[in-house]
């Protein structure tokens, strides 16, 4: 399975893929609150990335 992060608020939920970072779906988010998730897992993509494989192996 690629790496990927889920964003969740409440009944809202999100999923990035990693590498590289894009949308794969989402659901009650707003198109500026899925751009400014997209902006912070592109800055934050090597850390997300470093935990991925801390916690699920390669």
């Amino acid at each position: 399975m690629p790496v990927h992060v889920h964003v969740e608020r409440d009944r809202d939920v999100a999923k990035f893929w990693l590498d590289p970072v894009r949308l794969l779906r989402s659901g009650g988010f707003r198109a500026a609150e899925i751009s400014r998730m997209a902006r912070l897992v592109e800055e934050h993509s090597e850390e997300i990335i470093g935990a991925w494989h801390g916690r699920f192996g390669d």
